[in-house]
């Protein structure tokens, strides 16, 4: 299923407007770490950005592979539980990562969305961690 369904069946859930969002925020991280990497180096902004791009999509898939260990029970069963279950293969290994992508490709073309990230994410997270009892409520809503 492409949508409609949690993240257990379907390729999106509503969690990808946060990796989205999360994305610009990866995309500020790297490219701190891309100048670290390169310091004072006379390097090309395209090989910059590829390596930006890189790490990018590293620390996604470094994301999902914790996630997939908290939603087996790693952190506990209370985690487990708000987890909601295992993400569809497609969700954890394409969709969520093409989703942190895009967040890169924003920042790339507006960094001033990052403040706007950084408040709508952390908005996000406080409401859908402390407030809802479980991290697929909104498809049950809907």
């Amino acid at each position: 299923m492409l949508w409609g369904g949690v993240k257990t069946e379907s390729t999106f859930d509503v969690w990808s407007v946060e990796h989205i969002i999360m994305g610009i925020s990866v995309a500020w991280l790297a490219q701190i770490i891309v100048n670290k990497i390169v310091g004072q180096e006379q390097v090309s902004e395209t090989l910059k950005k590829r390596i930006s791009f890189f790490i990018t999509l590293m620390i996604a898939y470094m994301w999902e592979t914790l996630e997939h260990y908290l939603e087996t029970g790693l952190a506990g069963q209370a985690v487990e539980y708000w987890l909601q279950g295992v993400e569809h293969w497609s969700n954890r290994l394409i969709s969520d990562n093409l989703m942190v992508l895009t967040g890169w490709y924003i920042y790339q073309q507006q960094n001033k969305m990052l403040a706007f990230a950084r408040v709508f994410s952390a908005i996000w997270l406080i409401v859908h961690i402390f407030v809802f009892p479980h991290s697929m409520y909104l498809h049950e809503l809907f």
